[in-house]
């Protein structure tokens, strides 16, 4: 299993687009269930910060890329990101049914 962690910093008057874009993003990947991945998506307390965890049973398949809506918010983030994020892979010590 591959792990990634994305740290994302939106910039403040886009923090209610982010919410929206990601509530309908949700309900795409639970509308048409993907096998072989994990995505969350959480904010740090009350900041503009969001961690989003990725785990893909295949290295470099990610089946999130066919859904139309998970393309359309890959686009939208870039714009209301206050930095670039980076993606950092995680080594999974020890996990109950998150990873």
């Amino acid at each position: 299993m591959h792990v990634m962690m994305f740290r994302a910093t939106i910039r403040g008057e886009h923090l209610s687009d982010i919410e929206g874009a990601v509530r309908t993003l949700f309900a795409a990947i639970q509308a048409q269930q993907p096998q072989g991945v994990r995505y969350a998506s959480s904010r740090l307390g009350d900041s503009s910060t969001y961690v989003i965890l990725l785990a893909l049973d295949q290295p470099g398949e990610n089946p999130l890329a066919s859904i139309p809506e998970f393309r359309a918010f890959q686009e939208q983030i870039q714009g209301w990101l206050a930095e670039p994020t980076v993606p950092q892979p995680l080594t999974v010590v020890g996990s109950y049914n998150l990873f």
